[in-house]
Formats: structure tokens, C-alpha cells, sequence
């Protein structure tokens, strides 16, 4: 993995990082890089509140500020900022001014690389509309100015439309910092973690392939 001189994590919900690129996260934390993560929501949204519930509506995004704070601490990150923009209303955040709040970031943190969602291929409209943003802010600065911009897409048709993934990084050196950040949001991932133990217990082969690899498309500007 390239050495970088800061790395932006730009995603909307808490958990976003967990599933998809913690290891990359916990590797270029590891090799001495610079990480700010930026947390547009609270998934105050989320639906998953336990069976029996252990929380209502009003509480949630208190629990899961919490946990994106565990979750970061975990990975070792230093800079999480949460922006405060309401779950599941992204996509009607005005474009230009979405688009303006992310180039202050990034003017601000002056990354050489940054992580978002590819716009249009990772299935949630929160997704989508964090990604278009980051990708509107970086096209207006200057080509040569411009950070690399890697991006997670996930949607069924990613691979048979943008082709497959031109960066893969196995992260078995950190999968255990992978599984702490995943663990971490505890309110979203604990029905679900017990059966990923198990699978990784019996080297399930599918399990060991997506937990020890991240895959991520260069987003190419036209010009």
C-alpha cells in the first residue's frame, strides 16, 4: 500500500468504515499516516434497534456516536469528525452546498488520497449523494491539485459496469483491528457477528476472501 501523506474517509453513516475499509484505515494508521475520518450522520435512522428493542428513536444516534467513537478509537484514528447532516436525507442536502462543505474539508486536511463511495454504486441514496459530493468537490480544484480519489461500490451491476476493482488490498495483517471496528457498533453488527465468528472459526471461504480483502475503484475524471 502506497505511504500517503494524510488519508480522508469521507462516508455518511457510522459503520460505513467498519464493513468495507477498516483495514485499509488500520493499515495506513499503522505506516504512520495521517486519518481524518468525516462522519456525515448519526444513522439516527437505523432501523435495527434489537429484538427485544434496547433503545427507541430518541436515543439511537447517542448510542451510535458512541460507537463510532469505539470504532475509531479502534482503528486508531485520530480526526473523526461528524458533520451533522440527518440520516436518510443526504440526497436532498442542496448539491452545490454539500458539494462546497466537502471542498473545505478537503482544503482544510489537504489529503493525498481520499475514500468515499463511487456515486451511483453503492446502493444506498445516502451512499450515493456523499460520494457525488466528494466527487464534485474534488473536480473543481485544479487537475494537478487534485488527491487520488478511491472509491467502494458494492451495487450488483459495479463490476459489470465500471469493470473490476483496480486496487485490492489484502488486510490479513489487521483483520483483527477489522473485526474490533465492526464489533464496535455493537447496535448494528452484534445478531449478525456471532454467525461471521463462527464462519471465520472454520476458515469459511467466502467469510476469509471479504473480510481479508478491500476492493476499490479510481474515480477518473473526464478532464
Amino acid at each position: 500500500m502506497e505511504k500517503e501523506r494524510h488519508v480522508l474517509v469521507v462516508f455518511p453513516h457510522p459503520d460505513d468504515e467498519a464493513f468495507g475499509v477498516s483495514g485499509t484505515i488500520a493499515t495506513h494508521v499503522q505506516n504512520g499516516t495521517p486519518v481524518t475520518y468525516a462522519c456525515l450522520t448519526l444513522g439516527e435512522m437505523g432501523r435495527n434497534m434489537g429484538n427485544p428493542p434496547f433503545t427507541n428513536r430518541e436515543n439511537l444516534p447517542k448510542i451510535r456516536k458512541e460507537e463510532l467513537k469505539a470504532a475509531a478509537a479502534a482503528l486508531g484514528i485520530q480526526d473523526l469528525r461528524m458533520l451533522g447532516y440527518r440520516d436518510k436525507t443526504v440526497e436532498f442536502e442542496d448539491d452545490a452546498k454539500l458539494a462546497q462543505a466537502m471542498l473545505s474539508l478537503i482544503n482544510e486536511v489537504n489529503p493525498s488520497l481520499i475514500i468515499t463511495f463511487y456515486p451511483g454504486y453503492s446502493v444506498h441514496p445516502d451512499h450515493d449523494a456523499t460520494g457525488a459530493a466528494v466527487v464534485r468537490a474534488v473536480e473543481s480544484l485544479p487537475a494537478a491539485a487534485r488527491p487520488k480519489l478511491h472509491c467502494v461500490a458494492f451495487s450488483n451491476n459495479c463490476v459489470e459496469e465500471l469493470g473490476e476493482a483496480d486496487i485490492v488490498h489484502n488486510i490479513s495483517a489487521v483483520a483483527d483491528k477489522k473485526l474490533a471496528a465492526i464489533q464496535a457498533h455493537r447496535s448494528q453488527t452484534e445478531q449478525m457477528f456471532g454467525d461471521v465468528t463462527e464462519k471465520l472459526k472454520n476458515q469459511d471461504p467466502q467469510m476469509m476472501v471479504w473480510i481479508n480483502n478491500e476492493r476499490f475503484w479510481t474515480y477518473k475524471f473526464d478532464k
